[in-house]
C-alpha cells in the first residue's frame, strides 16, 4: 500500500468571511487543486481533507486522493462565532482515525501537513487552548497558520505554531496568491517526504507575509 501524505486544510467560514472573501477562497481552492494535479509526485502521495468552521464545524471534503477530491462550494452564515478550537478537535479525531501508523508489516503514512486560516480569533478560547495541547501531542511535518485580513489575531495562531503568515487584505488576488503558495508548499512537502530535516517552505509572494 502506497504511503500517503495527508494534508488537512482548516478554513474559517464565520460571518465575517461573507461576500467577496469566501468567493475568493472558493476560487483559490479550485486553483490550488488544479495546480497540485499537475504535479506527478503530489498525485502519487497527497490526500486532501477540507474542514470549515463557524458556529458549525464540518468536514466538507473527507481525506481523499488528490485526483478524486470534489470540493463543494463553501458558504458562510450571515454572522456567528469562530469555533477554531472545535475545528482543531475535529482534526485530531480525523488524524487518529485516518492516518496510518507504522506496523511490523508496513510503513504508515507520512506525517501530515496542517494549514489553518482564520480572519479573526477563536470564540471558544478555552477549547482552543486545550486542543492546541492535543495537536502538539500528534506528529505533523508542518503546521502553517494564516491570519487573513486586518482583524485576524496572530497571537492566538502563534500558540499553535511557529509558522504564521498574514494577508493584509482579503481580496481575490491575495487569496489566489495565498492558495498558490499553499499548493507550492504541499508540492514541496510531497517531494521531500522522508527527508530527515523536514522541508523548507517555498518563497512567499509579496501578498503573504511571514509573522516573526
Amino acid at each position: 500500500m502506497a504511503r500517503r501524505l495527508p494534508v488537512y486544510l482548516l478554513l474559517d467560514t464565520s460571518g465575517s468571511m461573507c461576500g467577496e472573501p469566501i468567493q475568493s477562497v472558493n476560487v483559490g481552492l479550485q486553483a490550488m487543486l488544479s495546480a497540485l494535479r499537475t504535479d506527478p509526485q503530489a498525485l502519487d502521495t497527497v490526500h486532501l481533507c477540507v474542514i470549515t468552521f463557524d458556529a458549525q464545524v464540518q468536514v466538507v471534503a473527507p481525506l481523499t486522493p488528490l485526483d478524486q477530491v470534489q470540493l463543494p462550494e463553501i458558504r458562510t452564515p450571515e454572522s456567528g462565532p469562530t469555533f477554531l478550537g472545535r475545528a482543531l478537535e475535529l482534526v485530531c479525531q480525523c488524524i487518529d482515525r485516518e492516518v496510518r501508523k507504522n506496523t511490523t508489516d508496513a510503513k504508515g503514512d507520512w506525517m501530515p501537513l496542517l494549514f489553518v486560516m482564520t480572519d479573526g480569533s477563536p470564540s471558544d478560547l478555552q477549547v482552543f487552548r486545550e486542543q492546541v495541547a492535543e495537536i502538539k501531542r500528534r506528529s505533523f511535518s508542518k503546521i502553517i497558520a494564516c491570519a487573513a485580513g486586518p482583524k485576524a489575531k496572530e497571537a492566538f495562531l502563534r500558540e499553535l505554531t511557529d509558522t504564521v503568515v498574514s494577508l493584509d487584505t482579503m481580496d481575490s488576488a491575495t487569496f489566489r496568491q495565498y492558495f498558490k503558495w499553499v499548493s507550492d508548499t504541499v508540492s514541496s512537502g510531497g517531494r521531500s517526504v522522508g527527508a530527515a530535516d523536514g522541508f523548507a517552505l517555498p518563497p512567499a509572494p509579496p501578498e503573504v507575509q511571514y509573522v516573526h
